[in-house]
């Protein structure tokens, strides 16, 4: 019996052991997986992942609430009982402590990158388009010229008054349903971005979400497009379109800000145009006037007031929820994408400015 009991002592204390040497594992793993992003383009992104996503959104797509933000809520609960319950036990369980944590942080990693974020790792968009990287100063203020014609354009088309700002009549369900069309439309020209089986939700934490600074995030482990339900209507398409290109396959937020501005200006509907130009114009705008105080004063003349508007109706609504915590989410989401082959961190949403800028050189606006 007691050599029994030893035993199994022996077999217990190796098993704890068993999931923290994961862990580093898997690090080591992804460190290694960096150089074979044609392995996973073929194997994962366009084999494992599209079975992953469908049955995900197909399981659980047509359920109204968030079901990734339900499960989010039922585990933040049973952390903070876990901590209130094993408080006491710290200083003599320490090193049992660390190890269980170091194994759920090791199921949790495997989880997050096998149902999606080894897409982080396929081949990038740029190569796949044959799209430049790099423009000069004077291609993005042509560009930027070009962009302000044509939002100047769809917002008077939905206006007919210039002074007027965009006020989109639908309802957010209704924009959700509406988005498959631009997706429709751009799977004509790029067959690799169609979208099938939506799965887009209100997120039950949208005033968490507007105190970190977020519009919206995909949830890996579920494959659902979580949106922020309160942020301005007239940048919600743009926002939507945005995680559904996370929900297709693409990790890098610049590929997603550039795939969903394509899938916006696809759609047949004037609301969804205007979000995705008002929004590119935006970072075309910021990027000047970084670079060119002068220019961007110019540049800014020639906007519609009404467009102006509903930039301010956005800067008004960030700034009501700009306190410490924004900021300290931005650190941390900045370090998150930097570990996540994404080494310009939070700068890489206006990166696809190389995207956008270098793709319409040889593409009518």
């Amino acid at each position: 019996m007691i050599c029994d009991y030893i035993y199994i002592s022996k077999v217990y204390v190796k098993r704890k052991y068993v999931l923290p040497l994961f862990l580093v594992f898997q690090i080591v793993f992804l460190k290694v997986l960096v150089f074979f992003p044609e392995f996973v383009e073929r194997w994962y992104s366009n084999g494992l992942y599209v079975f992953l996503s469908k049955t995900s959104r197909t399981l659980l797509g047509q359920i109204p609430l968030s079901v990734g933000d339900i499960l989010y809520g039922i585990l933040i609960v049973y952390l903070l009982v876990r901590i209130v319950k094993t408080r006491k036990s710290w200083r003599l369980a320490w090193k049992d402590n660390l190890l269980k944590i170091a194994s759920s942080l090791s199921i949790a990693y495997f989880l997050f990158h096998f149902l999606w974020a080894f897409n982080y790792y396929r081949v990038p968009l740029f190569k796949k388009m044959g799209i430049k990287k790099e423009y000069t100063m004077e291609e993005l203020i042509a560009f930027t010229q070009k962009l302000i014609v044509k939002t100047n354009t769809l917002h008077l088309q939905i206006t007919t008054n210039k002074n007027v700002k965009v006020t989109n009549p639908y309802s957010q369900n209704s924009i959700f349903t509406m988005t498959q069309n631009g997706y429709d439309n751009l799977a004509k020209e790029h067959s690799f971005l169609v979208y099938k089986i939506p799965s887009q939700k209100k997120s039950l934490f949208s005033l968490p979400l507007t105190y970190m600074g977020f519009g919206g995030y995909l949830n890996p482990f579920t494959n659902e497009a979580q949106v922020n339900a309160k942020i301005p209507k007239y940048g919600f398409p743009n926002v939507v379109c945005h995680e559904m290109a996370h929900q297709i396959g693409y990790g890098s937020e610049s590929e997603c800000n550039f795939i969903g501005f394509l899938a916006c200006i696809k759609n047949d509907d004037l609301y969804f145009q205007y979000s995705a130009y008002a929004n590119a114009l935006r970072y075309c705008l910021a990027n000047i006037a970084l670079k060119d105080e002068t220019t961007f004063e110019k540049l800014k003349t020639t906007l519609h007031p009404g467009i102006l508007e509903n930039y301010k109706e956005s800067e008004l609504f960030w700034k009501q929820y700009d306190t410490f915590i924004d900021k300290g989410f931005h650190a941390f989401y900045n370090q998150f994408l930097k570990l996540n082959q994404q080494e310009d961190g939070m700068e890489s949403y206006s990166k696809y400015l190389d995207l956008l800028v270098n793709y319409y050189k040889g593409n009518r606006l």
